[in-house]
C-alpha cells in the first residue's frame, strides 16, 4: 500500500484527503515511479477549485521526481534504478505512481530530485517564454508583470543572465526587493505613474512584455510595449487578458500565449531541460528560496498558495 492525495469534490484546501491505495504493475508504455519530491504549481490550485476541470475523484498534481521501480511493456530507455522527473503528467500527488514513459526526463547525477521537482515545470515555462513564445535578444528590454511570482522570478533571472534588460514589476512593496534582485529595474505596480516610469527607461516601449497576471495588467502591457513588439501572456492570476484589439494590430503588436506542453515537447524537452540544468549549475537562481512541505502537509501548502503567502518555490517532500 502507498499513500496518495485525492479530491472527491472541488473546494478549499480541506478537500485534499490522504488515502491509501495499491499501485498495479505498470501498463503498456508506463513506468512505476517511487516519487521523492513533488512540484507544486498554480494549476494544482485550479484543479482543486474546479477552474481546471478534471474527472472526480482525482489525484491532483502534474510534476514530480523519483526513482524507477519497474517498467511496463513497450518501454525502452528507462530501467529500474534510473532517476527521472516529469513536468506534465497527471496524478503526481502520490508516493508511488505509474507514469507514461514518454513524459519522463532522465536526471543528471548532479541534479537532486528535490531541485528537479522544484524547478522543472517553472523553469521550462520560463525557457518557453524566452525561447519559443518570444525571443528577446541580448540588449533588448523586456517588461515582466508579476516578476515576484514563481515563474516570473525565474524568467527575470534567466533573461538577465542572457544580457537582456529586465524591468520587473512587483505587486506589493514587500516583494520589491525580490524583484530587484533579478531585474535591471524594479518598479511597483501601485505607483502613480508606473507606465511613465517604464517609458523613461524605454522611451520607444519595451520589446517584449511577459504578463503573468492577466486582465488587471493588460492595459499596462499595452501602454508599455513598443510598436512591432510582443505581449506574451503566461498564466492569468487575475483572469484572462483582453483579446488583441484593432489598435494593437495597427501598431503591429502581437499577443501570444500558450501552455508549456504546447512548446516544450518531443526533442525540444531535452534542449530546454539541458538549458535549465546549465542555469542551475551556474547559480542563476541561487538567491531564490525553496519552501518545503511534508507530503501529508499538502493542505497547508495549498492554503499558502491560495493566500499568496509562499516564502519560496514550493515543493512536497515524500
Amino acid at each position: 500500500m502507498s499513500k496518495a492525495i485525492q479530491i472527491q469534490s472541488t473546494g478549499g484546501p480541506e478537500v485534499l484527503q490522504l488515502i491509501s491505495r495499491d499501485v498495479d504493475r505498470p501498463g503498456l508504455g508506463q513506468v512505476r515511479l517511487a516519487q521523492t519530491a513533488i512540484g507544486l504549481n498554480y494549476v494544482d490550485v485550479m484543479v482543486r477549485t474546479g477552474l481546471f476541470p478534471v474527472g472526480l475523484p482525482a489525484i491532483p498534481g502534474f510534476e514530480a521526481a523519483g526513482t524507477v521501480e519497474a517498467v511496463g511493456p513497450g518501454v525502452s530507455g528507462f530501467a529500474p534504478g534510473d532517476r527521472v522527473a516529469y513536468f506534465f503528467a497527471d496524478g503526481a500527488y502520490a508516493e508511488v505512481s505509474n507514469v507514461p514513459a514518454a513524459a519522463l526526463i532522465l536526471l543528471p547525477d548532479d541534479i537532486p530530485d528535490e531541485t528537479a521537482a522544484t524547478f522543472l515545470a517553472k523553469g521550462l515555462t520560463a525557457w518557453m517564454g524566452l525561447h519559443a513564445l518570444a525571443k528577446p535578444a541580448p540588449g533588448d528590454t523586456i517588461l515582466v508583470l508579476g516578476a515576484s511570482g514563481n515563474v516570473g522570478s525565474i524568467l527575470s533571472r534567466w533573461a538577465t543572465a542572457e544580457g537582456i534588460n529586465v524591468i520587473g514589476v512587483a505587486g506589493s512593496s514587500s516583494k520589491l526587493d525580490k524583484v530587484a534582485a533579478g531585474a535591471t529595474h524594479a518598479l511597483l505596480a501601485g505607483d502613480n505613474d508606473v507606465s511613465g516610469d517604464i517609458r523613461q527607461i524605454a522611451p520607444d516601449g519595451v520589446d517584449v512584455v511577459y504578463d503573468f497576471v492577466g486582465q488587471s495588467t493588460f492595459d499596462l502591457a499595452v501602454a508599455a510595449v513598443r510598436d512591432g513588439g510582443v505581449i506574451a501572456t503566461i498564466g492569468a492570476a487575475s483572469g484572462s487578458s483582453t483579446p488583441p484589439t484593432e489598435a494593437l494590430r495597427r501598431r503591429g503588436v502581437e499577443v501570444r500565449g500558450g501552455g508549456t506542453p504546447q512548446y516544450v515537447r518531443d526533442g525540444t524537452v531535452e534542449i530546454a531541460a539541458a538549458a535549465l540544468w546549465d542555469r542551475l549549475r551556474r547559480g542563476v537562481f541561487e538567491d531564490l528560496s525553496v519552501e518545503r512541505y511534508a507530503f501529508e502537509d499538502v493542505a497547508r501548502a495549498h492554503a499558502a498558495m491560495d493566500s499568496r503567502r509562499l516564502g519560496g518555490l514550493p515543493v512536497l517532500i515524500v
